[in-house]
């Protein structure tokens, strides 16, 4: 019997096609962010230190037999003892590629031992430190992150919904990085408290790439009620949904 593909989105648009890669964590790579400097703008700790940690490494605490235990392999980072810590992104309405649930999706489909949370404006993914930074490498050096219109915040993020700046870049009122010889740099971490370098994040996307590979439906780019089938499934999940909430008899 040949494997059923899976469909982890409708819709036959640009943006339906982009929500799909997101969510399948089928994604292409646009940039190389190093260890060091993703330590850096997380903040967490110094670079090159050791992961804090919460609790032995679980080899050495002799816990009791649990058949799921023994089902459920834990992570590096639980494996470890590591702390909890986290990385908050915001991202611009004006066709970033990716949305605070889409980020959701991302990380709770594709990573285990996530604790991923979507706000207004925001988005923050909960996890042992070594499985956060895992998570966070792929999400800033691929297509679901354009450094001009996505960024890393722990502290004051608003901002998402204010018109760019003239440089296209994304409104930060704590200013953590700009645009400098075409590129973006970050010399804040995401709490803004300086930090000792600039950190290359790459350049910046188009307006037409930011455009194709966006994951909004905007009616000056992809309208929403263009997409058939993704109209159809809303159409019928809120339906479903609704008639639940109100058991009728």
């Amino acid at each position: 019997m040949a494997e059923i593909e899976k469909q982890y989105y409708p819709g036959k648009t640009s943006v339906a096609n982009n929500r799909s890669k997101h969510m399948s964590n089928d994604l292409e790579k646009l940039r190389e962010i190093s260890d060091e400097d993703l330590t850096l703008i997380l903040g967490h700790r110094s670079p090159g230190s050791d992961y804090p940690s919460t609790h032995p490494p679980l080899e050495e605490m002799g816990e009791p037999e649990c058949s799921i235990r023994e089902i459920v392999e834990p992570t590096e980072g639980a494996k470890a003892g590591d702390r909890i810590r986290y990385a908050q992104w915001v991202d611009s309405m004006y066709n970033a590629p990716a949305t605070p649930y889409f980020r959701t999706y991302h990380s709770a489909i594709n990573f285990r031992a996530v604790d991923p949370g979507t706000l207004s404006g925001r988005q923050l993914v909960e996890a042992r430190e070594r499985d956060m930074e895992k998570i966070t490498k792929v999400q800033l050096e691929t297509e679901m992150t354009c450094p001009g219109l996505a960024g890393l915040r722990g502290a004051t993020v608003h901002g998402h919904s204010l018109r760019l700046q003239e440089d296209g870049v994304m409104f930060d009122m704590l200013d953590r990085r700009r645009l400098e010889n075409g590129t973006i740099v970050m010399d804040k971490d995401q709490q803004a408290r300086p930090i000792d370098k600039k950190v290359d994040l790459g350049k910046p996307m188009s307006e037409d790439e930011a455009a194709k590979r966006t994951t909004i439906y905007r009616a000056d780019n992809v309208p929403f009620r263009e997409d058939d089938e993704v109209v159809e499934w809303v159409h019928r999940i809120w339906e479903q949904r609704t008639e639940y909430g109100f058991q009728p008899k």
